[in-house]
Parts: C-alpha cells; sequence; structure tokens
C-alpha cells in the first residue's frame, strides 16, 4: 500500500505546483501554464476575452485543488479498497485527456498556436507516462498485496 500512497503523493505535489501556476503566473511556460497557447496573449488585448479566459483558468485551479483535497482526505482516513480504486480513478480521470483535450491541443499545435511547436507531443507523452507509472503501480500491487 506504500507503493500506491507514494504515487498518489507524487501526484499531489505535481498537481499542487500547476494549482500555484494556474492561479499565480497563468501566463508562464511552466506545468499547465497558459503561455503555451499563442491565444493567451492575444487575449489580452481583448479585456472580454481575456476576463473569460482568467475565469476557465482559475475554474481549472480550483477544481484541480478540490480534486487533490480529496486526494490527501483519501491518503489520510482511506482503508487499502479506497486508495486501490482512487488509484484506479486516478487513471480513467487522466486518460480522460484523450478524449476531449489531447485533439484540441493537437489541432492547435497543427495550426500553429502552441509555442514551442509540437509541445502537444511533449504532453501527450507526459500524460502517459503518469498513466505507465499509476497502471504499473495498480500492478504491482495486484500482483503482490
Amino acid at each position: 500500500m506504500k507503493l500506491i500512497s507514494a504515487a498518489i503523493i507524487a501526484f499531489l505535489v505535481l498537481e499542487f505546483l500547476n494549482i500555484l501556476i494556474l492561479y499565480f503566473a497563468p501566463g508562464s511556460k511552466l506545468g499547465n501554464g497558459m503561455g503555451f497557447f499563442k491565444g493567451f496573449e492575444k487575449a489580452k488585448k481583448d479585456p472580454d476575452n481575456f476576463a473569460m479566459l482568467s475565469y476557465l483558468v482559475n475554474w481549472v485551479a480550483g477544481t484541480k485543488l478540490i480534486f487533490i483535497a480529496l486526494l490527501i482526505v483519501i491518503l489520510i482516513t482511506g482503508d487499502d479498497t479506497t486508495k486501490i480504486f482512487s488509484l484506479v480513478a486516478l487513471i480513467l480521470s487522466i486518460a480522460t485527456f484523450y478524449w476531449k483535450l489531447f485533439p484540441i491541443i493537437r489541432s492547435l499545435d497543427k495550426r500553429g498556436q502552441i509555442d514551442p511547436k509540437g509541445y502537444s507531443r511533449t504532453l501527450a507523452i507526459m500524460i502517459t507516462s503518469f498513466l505507465a507509472v499509476f497502471i504499473t503501480v495498480l500492478v504491482i500491487f495486484l500482483l503482490n498485496p
């Protein structure tokens, strides 16, 4: 169970750093910062669009905060079964990236709206790596409870 907890803690740390970026440096090119999108700079020139974009960025940060807060509660109070199902939930929820988000960012990348070019592929590799780690941890635990 320590392996599952360690994987969840590593994810929590990374997501907490992403939350800090989204709240305090949304234009950054670190983590989930919006600086990768050329449209972010364009939106700054239009107060209405920038207000909507800022709202959505903060909504994402708030949603991530809820998500990690729940994971912290699970780590502190959850039994082994809850932690296993939490890991499965992480795998499934992270995998949804490929359903809606990846097609959008890949399209933006192909149209030259992402800087650096090819970042959509880099992001897909990072997300796949998260999934691979979580699936590996789950398989190891299931084979050696």
